[in-house]
């Protein structure tokens, strides 16, 4: 029996890779992505192009001329109706506009959605503890978190997650089935896009394919009938500094308010904002 693995898959860059790496490591995967009121939405519609990416992914062989599909990933989206209007987060429906720059500053806080990752741990430990009794196994509890996100959000922060599944322990029966997978921890953004790199390569994925297939902007952009990213939100400037650093294009188209601007107009200001963070 494969390692079994309950994903939370946001539709961004962390979780995808790390369903990447999970699948490049033999995991059996479950994902499930939130929907609970999230201005950007479109990271939904993303998640499930990539799960129907990977689960569609044929292998050719040409001696037999037969295909086979190597990856199945079974994803589910949880609908929390009616949480947003209860929220205070510039990242719901309703809630202050999202601001721009660099990660690091103290307006970023405005994105904190209070409790978000202890609402989904909550749901996703049951799941996880339902497959490891139905599967007499044990199952990892999976999260993209990484050190770029400890400074805004303390439900990222190693700290959070002992305390949240000491709780978790003492709460249910054979919990002791259940392990949290968190390969990100200490890495950041550039970090995860070599794994991600590396993983395509394992598993025989198009990089650029995968990759656009997420959703890491905030603020996204719809023009005429196409959603892109936008390039000044702190979430789209931490991606775009990480393919910089490896020095790969983003596949995912960017946009202002004037519509559709190259991969050229975006690195200036992503430079620009770096500069004057130093």
């Amino acid at each position: 029996m494969k390692k079994q693995a309950v994903l939370s898959l946001s539709g961004g860059m962390d979780s995808s890779t790390l369903l990447l790496h999970l699948l490049a490591n033999e995991y059996e995967v479950t994902a499930l992505s939130f929907d609970y009121g999230q201005k950007h939405n479109i990271e939904l519609e993303r998640a499930k192009d990539l799960v129907k990416y990977i689960n569609g992914y044929c292998i050719i062989d040409e001696e037999s001329k037969t295909a086979e599909y190597p990856y199945y990933v079974k994803h589910q989206i949880i609908k929390l109706d009616g949480l947003s209007e209860l929220l205070n987060s510039a990242l719901v429906t309703g809630g202050e506009e999202v601001p721009e720059g660099h990660y690091a500053e103290e307006n970023m806080k405005a994105t904190v959605v209070p409790n978000r990752n202890k609402i989904f741990s909550s749901i996703i430990q049951a799941v996880a503890l339902s497959i490891a009794e139905q599967k007499n196994t044990e199952c990892a509890i999976a999260m993209g978190i990484h050190a770029g996100d400890h400074a805004i959000y303390p439900d990222c922060r190693q700290e959070f997650r002992d305390a949240d599944f000491e709780a978790f322990k003492l709460g249910n029966w054979g919990a002791e089935k259940v392990y949290y997978y968190t390969p990100y921890l200490n890495d950041d953004k550039a970090g995860i896009l070599v794994d991600g790199d590396n993983c395509c390569e394992q598993l025989g994925l198009n990089f650029d394919k995968v990759y656009l297939f997420t959703n890491t902007s905030y603020k996204p952009i719809q023009h005429e009938l196409h959603w892109y990213s936008d390039y000044k939100s702190a979430s789209s400037v931490e991606r775009v500094e990480a393919f910089m650093r490896l020095g790969k294009v983003d596949p995912v188209g960017y946009a202002d308010e004037t519509g559709p601007v190259s991969w050229e107009t975006v690195v200036e200001h992503v430079t620009q904002i770096l500069e004057n963070h130093e």
